[in-house]
């Protein structure tokens, strides 16, 4: 159940929590701490200490942590954690291209970059209707290359509001990512923030922003998937930031 939170409500407050780990990780985490095992119960320790360390990064991996959502109509949230290595203008990608798609105009890209120590449950940016769910097998160069939005394997989302107006956004696999999974299925009613896919092991998530609209964040800003409002629809103000 999604709870309310408000910065006008006085009192309360709430308790620091470790992140669950997601059901797509439990397998893996389970591996992982068996092999340790083995490995102490024959005495090898120093085997042993290192797939601890592995158990411990495979659980932090998949963590699973509660992000609060801003509420406003006209938020665009972060699809991912990571770091925004790149905005720029360029043509919608042909698979979710056209009258069904984002049409064939310009858009202005936000890439964000997952390293393997970042949360990698990605979230829908806007709550509306998932119109388009295209997956594409691909290469697995540096997802951090502008060349992996067009190469690699991938999977596009297109959301719809309400009002007509759609984002698009674009889980692209890196170099040891090897699966990436959709939580979601086509004509799914999603909310905003909403968990809808797990790239495993680093990777990079494009948002394609809506004429009219530009980002409220930098380049080298970080972002936390769900939380940061990256973009307000028909909202042009241009932004500066100083790296300190």
């Amino acid at each position: 159940m999604s709870n309310i939170i408000s910065s006008n409500r006085p009192g309360g407050g709430i308790k620091w929590q470790w992140p669950s780990v997601h059901p797509e990780g439990r397998k893996f985490l389970l591996i992982a701490g068996i092999v340790t095992l083995c490995f102490w119960l024959l005495g090898w320790e120093i085997l042993g200490w290192l797939m601890l360390g592995v158990t411990i990064w495979v659980a932090s991996f998949f963590r699973d942590p509660v992000r609060v959502t801003p509420v406003g109509t006209d938020l665009i949230v972060a699809p991912a954690d990571g770091l925004i290595t790149q905005i720029a203008e360029v043509p919608p990608p042909p698979e979710i291209a056209g009258a069904d798609g984002l049409g064939a105009a310009p858009m202005l890209r936000v890439s964000i970059f997952m390293s393997v120590f970042d949360v990698h449950i990605n979230r829908t940016p806007i709550a509306g209707v998932l119109r388009k769910l295209v997956y594409i097998p691909g290469k697995f160069v540096n997802a951090d290359l502008d060349k992996a939005s067009e190469e690699n394997e991938r999977q596009h989302f297109v959301v719809e509001r309400p009002d007509g107006v759609r984002i698009g956004f674009t889980q692209i696999a890196g170099l040891v990512a090897r699966r990436i999974m959709p939580f979601v299925t086509m004509g799914n009613e999603l909310t905003t923030g909403q968990r809808v896919g797990l790239i495993r092991f680093g990777s990079r998530v494009d948002v394609f922003l809506p004429a009219g609209t530009t980002p409220q964040v930098l380049l080298g800003q970080r972002t936390l998937a769900g939380e940061t409002v990256i973009a307000r629809i028909g909202i042009a103000a241009t932004i500066e930031g100083i790296g300190q």
